[in-house]
């Protein structure tokens, strides 16, 4: 092994690369390995390596695995916020390195979101339990982490949109946002869902689903104006569209994900002046306008796959 006379110790446990009394970088690979060759030679070119054991390694590892492949649609959902919001964060990173104090001040990092900061430590520990799988870590760091109170005075209710809501968003919103809020409010469906419809499950009248929450099988009769929203979307493709292919779709024709959706809205919402009226009160309108036009409790479950008339009546 040729020896290296850039190294320098600060500190027991951290080892850099120092040229002429500047830093280049850290050193986090075992020394006397392979892996240490590699990030010293690759600090000292002026390139950076990824670990082998980086986070954007163990995502990929874990979507492979059954782990992942035996998830629910909208679990899958749940996990892609925290694991993205990961990944631009600590995508070269390597995993061995995550302490619980380095959970804790993501989850502080974002204590403006509760919910979301509370789903940071579930996420990351079960990754870290896939990398004690593979042999890369010993122990669960995420595990057992404390979660953040959730302030009852920040709690804050889905606003059903009202009439003037409605027919205001019916009247000015435009782009994918339109077709977004049609068929959260002629569905009735979870958020989660809506995403996960495809051309095929359309044969002009009804939409067809199984839900990602419960797995239940729908066949939703489809709304005049959300008859008319897809419709319109559909001659706007100039051809007759796959069946595989989603409803939803960005600007490339790739599906849109649960956060891309929420983008859209938000961005519409937001130009509207209606951010009072959020992305899951769509639902709540949809069961309204069941109700409205006479629909028992039964009925509303039916078309909405609530497990509860409790629920329903909420």
């Amino acid at each position: 092994m040729v020896k290296k006379k850039y190294l320098f110790s600060p500190t027991p446990g951290y080892l850099y690369v120092r040229v002429k009394g500047r830093y280049l970088g850290r050193i986090t690979a075992p020394e006397g390995t392979e892996e240490f060759d590699s990030q010293y030679w690759s600090i000292l070119s002026g390139s950076k390596v990824e670990s082998r054991t980086s986070w954007n390694k163990l995502v990929e590892s874990y979507r492979g695995s059954d782990r992942w492949g035996k998830l629910k649609p909208t679990t899958r959902l749940y996990y892609d916020r925290v694991i993205s919001y990961m990944l631009e964060k600590n995508g070269s990173v390597d995993v061995r390195r995550l302490k619980r104090k380095d959970v804790i001040e993501a989850m502080n990092a974002n204590s403006d979101r509760v919910r979301f900061a509370n789903s940071i430590p579930s996420v990351l520990s079960v990754l870290c339990e896939h990398a004690i799988d593979l042999g890369w870590i010993e122990e669960n760091p995420a595990r057992g982490t404390r979660k953040l109170n959730i302030d009852e005075s920040k709690r804050r209710p889905h606003v059903p949109w009202t009439d003037e809501a409605v027919a205001f968003w019916r009247a000015n919103a435009k782009g994918l946002a339109k077709l977004i809020f049609e068929i959260g409010v002629g569905s009735v469906q979870r958020p989660g869902d809506w995403v996960r419809f495809r051309w095929g499950d359309y044969d002009g009248t009804n939409l067809r689903l199984r839900q990602g929450k419960t797995g239940v099988k729908l066949v939703l009769p489809c709304t005049q104006q959300l008859r008319s929203a897809l419709d319109e979307a559909k001659g706007q493709m100039g051809v007759v569209p796959m069946p595989s292919r989603h409803i939803l779709c960005g600007e490339r024709g790739q599906a849109l994900t649960y956060s891309g959706m929420g983008q859209i809205m938000r961005k519409e919402r937001k130009r509207l002046g209606l951010m009072q009226f959020d992305l899951h009160a769509l639902r709540y309108r949809g069961v309204m306008e069941l109700a409205w036009a006479g629909c028992d409790d039964d009925e509303i479950a039916s078309y909405s796959g609530h497990a509860s008339k409790e629920m329903i009546r909420k």
